[in-house]
């Protein structure tokens, strides 16, 4: 048994004006399950699928008031894009964003409701993620997120190091999962947070109880009225199991 990240959730005040921005930074097709819900993923996309990880985004009234724990980083594949994609995304609605960085090669932006995500200076090794380059995870040990995400799902570890840890689909397609030390502590509720997905035939409970084994707690929030199941890292980021697929 495992899983694999097939989805980023997140929350916005206006689901479905946020859903049209990150469709048209995508060059993605919008969908909704539901009412409060906008479900996104590349046009002609057979769910689920490695080559990407799709973008629930879900209703929820409260305004975003800390930095994300959980960003995107999107591809460029040369200067003359990268300009081009924050000239683009900045027209969408998106914003330059100082988050302490620097002095850097990529452009750090946020989304019309204030969700920061990073525009990369060209880099090789993202020549074949799509559009979205890394799905990065701010953490104080990136060597504990590696063995805990690493045992969690079926994606292959990259690279270990005291300050980063990257992974990937073990098919070698879609977008890496970063994570980076970052000092800040965890202040409330992830308002972007990883979905994971087991396979088909395979047995939610016992999928639950491998997760808690390797670490995963419950976070304490009232889960009575969902199909799915919330749990958090051993950083205490929340993340749901969903049902198989």
């Amino acid at each position: 048994m495992t899983t694999r990240l097939v989805q980023i959730n997140m929350k916005a005040r206006d689901d479905s004006a946020l859903g049209r921005f990150w469709a048209e930074a995508l060059g993605w097709g919008v969908d909704s399950e539901g009412p409060g819900v906008t479900n996104l993923e590349p046009v002609g996309f057979d769910y689920p699928d490695p080559a990407a990880v799709c973008i629930d985004l879900v209703a929820r009234p409260e305004p975003k008031t800390v930095k994300n724990r959980v960003h995107l980083d999107l591809a460029t594949t040369s200067a003359a894009h990268q300009a081009e994609l924050v000239a683009r995304l900045k027209d969408l609605g998106a914003t330059l964003a100082d988050v302490g960085q620097g002095d850097v090669p990529w452009t750090v932006m946020a989304d019309p409701e204030g969700n920061e995500f990073c525009v990369l200076d060209p880099r090789p090794v993202y020549g074949d993620t799509g559009p979205i380059a890394a799905v990065v995870v701010d953490c104080a040990d990136p060597r504990e997120m590696a063995r805990f995400w690493g045992g969690a799902m079926d994606w292959t570890v990259h690279e270990v190091a005291d300050d980063h840890a990257t992974m990937r689909s073990a098919q070698g397609v879609g977008p890496y999962l970063e994570f980076l030390r970052n000092p800040d502590a965890k202040v409330g509720w992830n308002r972007v947070h990883l979905d994971v997905r087991p396979y088909r035939g395979d047995d939610p409970a016992a999928e639950e109880a491998r997760l808690r084994a390797l670490g995963a707690t419950d976070p304490g929030v009232d889960q009575s009225t969902i199909s799915w199941t919330i749990l958090a890292d051993p950083e205490g980021n929340e993340f749901c199991l969903l049902s198989p697929s």
